[in-house]
């Protein structure tokens, strides 16, 4: 009798050690997974948030983006019309004499408010940190500069450094020297404005290098004691070291505040006299609605380029913090 075969037959299984391989049944299709109630409660708590980061900054930016590459008028910015000029408006910014100026008070404005904020901020949290009495109660009172509206804030320094009836001219009377012309010198402008940013700025490092130093342990301390090393030498060796992470962040975020001060300049000097305290916040609020025919463009160009500067300041950190992470 001849013996069939079924075409499956012709396929035949492998064969080792003399016992057949059998292939693995195929995999059931992957079910999706629905998501869980952690899931939906964690995406419930990122939607405020997510929210408000594109309403506040990513539509902003966007818009101030757009603004710098149109060529907007008071007509067109109403009806939303204006014509694409490209990189014209970044042009314009570069080609203007007042940049050059603008540029270098800013970078001086930066580096100088930065240096004496970290400085001082850190001796004072050095020398609160041992605890004697009203040790707590004088670190509230450096803190009432940094609660203070900047408003009343720079009003406050416009005054003490008028001219004619200000409390600074008044001392430097009566110890003989000449009266200075702070807010009207184009010598002093600045630093006038320098000074007045620094006082508001220094409870902000204070606090935040204070409260690094409380994590740092005290047996570092009381080893290097034994071991002969001087009050210095604890500080150059241990506390500086160690407070390294706390004051990245801390000059971190006095840059990005320090790059964007309007406030305190407009208040006290207006960028003047004759621009010799402007600095690109000033620049570019002068630019977009200081004039009666206010240019849109190369004011958000000016500002374009601040924020350029803090993210690439920004990015420097991470980089740094990564290295150290690393290494």
């Amino acid at each position: 009798m001849k013996q069939t075969t079924h075409p499956r037959d012709h396929l035949a299984a492998p064969v080792r050690n003399g016992a057949a391989i059998t292939a693995p049944p195929p995999a059931p299709a992957r079910a999706r997974r629905r998501p869980t109630s952690s899931q939906w409660a964690a995406w419930g708590f990122l939607a405020p948030v997510t929210l408000y980061l594109a309403l506040f900054y990513a539509y902003p930016l966007y818009r101030n983006l757009d603004l710098s590459l149109r060529d907007y008028t008071v007509r067109s910015f109403v009806q939303g019309n204006a014509p694409f000029t490209g990189i014209e408006n970044y042009r314009t910014v570069l080609d203007d004499p007042t940049f050059a100026p603008a540029l270098l008070h800013t970078a001086l404005f930066t580096a100088v408010c930065l240096v004496f904020q970290y400085a001082i901020g850190l001796a004072l949290a050095v020398f609160f940190s041992r605890h004697f009495r009203l040790s707590a109660t004088l670190r509230a009172l450096f803190l009432v500069p940094w609660l203070l509206p900047l408003i009343v804030s720079a009003s406050t320094w416009s005054w003490m450094l008028n001219s004619d009836s200000g409390i600074v001219n008044a001392a430097l009377h009566g110890l003989g020297i000449a009266p200075v012309n702070w807010l009207t010198s184009p010598s002093w402008s600045l630093t006038s404005v320098i000074i007045a940013n620094i006082w508001i700025g220094v409870p902000f490092n204070l606090v935040v290098l204070y409260s690094g130093l409380q994590s740092i342990p005290a047996s570092l301390y009381e080893a290097a004691a034994l071991d002969g090393a001087n009050a210095w030498q604890r500080f150059w060796r241990i506390t500086f070291p160690l407070l390294r992470p706390v004051s990245a962040i801390t000059l971190l975020l006095g840059l990005i505040y320090t790059l964007k001060v309007f406030d305190i300049i407009w208040i006290m000097t207006k960028g003047g006299p004759a621009d010799s305290s402007t600095t690109f916040a000033t620049w570019s609020y002068q630019l977009g609605f200081g004039n009666l025919l206010p240019a849109f463009g190369p004011g958000a160009a000016v500002g374009n380029l601040l924020v350029v500067a803090a993210l690439v300041f920004g990015l420097i950190y991470l980089k740094v913090q990564r290295k150290q992470a690393l290494s």
